[in-house]
């Protein structure tokens, strides 16, 4: 029979893989170094494959290591089930919570409001910042669960909402009408200006980008102004926009995709009953909505 493998060594594998660095990873699971090489390099005498790529200050993930790290994950979360399984007393504790700010004006009084009604002993610290700069976190150990809007650029992450987006504007003004379209949006590495962009240039519809922020809430303020279209998940719209409706010829854009990202150690416990609660609540947000039919012209 083959002997189980080491769920600590899975755990500090993960580790290594989130954040790419065994010096980072010693450090999040209070190990020595060596400790944790020598963990990697058991784990990879078990298997009998290399798992990890090392080229210089850079690790990344063979393709063997690549195949192994979604399942160690599942194992760790199953593990983490089995013991809450027998756990007793009221959760608490501290969670380091990231999400959009794109979604932060509309969800965080519906999420976590709540969440902390039934949860009073969990801290839920909160960070909104752009899905880059929330990525960029979770790789240097600053979240232990993040909310981020997952493309064609991030195809990781646990998917659990899909919505459309829609082209907006502010009602009466003179942004709509413009040639070239003037457009405000999130930097270079945004994934919905990229596909704003790609849909622009599909119809070969002129435009310029006029204005510019990783901030939502200034983006939203710059097409409320009527200083630009701007381009929005259903549940990112503001009171007062107009969604821009078919006659004026714009292109469809790619739904957007909202995903769930985990610490290699969050879960179980107080962490399963946030990312629970999320879910749960992101996905039942028809009521909260800005009434479509309302906000077009």
């Amino acid at each position: 029979m083959a002997t189980p493998l080491d769920l600590d060594q899975l755990q500090t594998f993960c580790a290594i893989a989130d954040c790419g660095s065994f010096t980072e990873a010693a450090r999040r699971l209070y190990k020595t170094q060596s400790a944790v090489s020598m963990q990697i390099k058991r784990l990879e005498e078990r298997l009998d494959q290399p798992l990890l790529l090392r080229e210089g200050r850079t690790v990344s993930l063979t393709p063997e290591g690549d195949a192994l790290y979604a399942r160690a994950r599942r194992m760790l979360r199953v593990n983490a089930e089995i013991i809450d399984m027998f756990s007793e007393g009221d959760l608490a504790g501290n969670i380091r919570f990231g999400i959009p700010d794109d979604y932060a004006v509309r969800l965080l009084p519906i999420v976590l409001s709540s969440f902390q009604r039934t949860h009073p002993k969990i801290v839920v610290d909160v960070k909104c910042m752009s899905s880059e700069d929330l990525l960029d976190g979770m790789r240097t150990g600053r979240f232990d669960l993040i909310v981020f809007s997952q493309g064609t650029m991030h195809e990781f992450g646990e998917l659990f909402r899909t919505e459309k987006m829609f082209w907006v504007s502010s009602h009466g003004g003179l942004a709509l009408g413009s040639d070239p379209l003037p457009l405000a949006s999130g930097s270079q590495s945004c994934y919905w200006r990229a596909n704003a962009v790609d849909a622009l240039n599909r119809i070969g519809k002129d435009y310029r980008i006029a204005y510019t922020s990783s901030n939502a809430t200034a983006i939203s303020s710059a097409v409320l102004a009527d200083l630009a279209v701007g381009f929005l998940p259903e549940s990112a719209l503001q009171p007062g926009m107009r969604v821009v409706d078919d006659s004026y010829g714009l292109p469809r854009l790619n739904d957007a995709q909202i995903a769930l990202m985990r610490a290699s150690h969050a879960y179980g416990g107080i962490y399963d009953a946030l990312a629970t609660h999320i879910v749960g609540s992101m996905g039942n947000l028809e009521g909260h909505q800005t009434n479509l039919s309302d906000a077009a012209e």
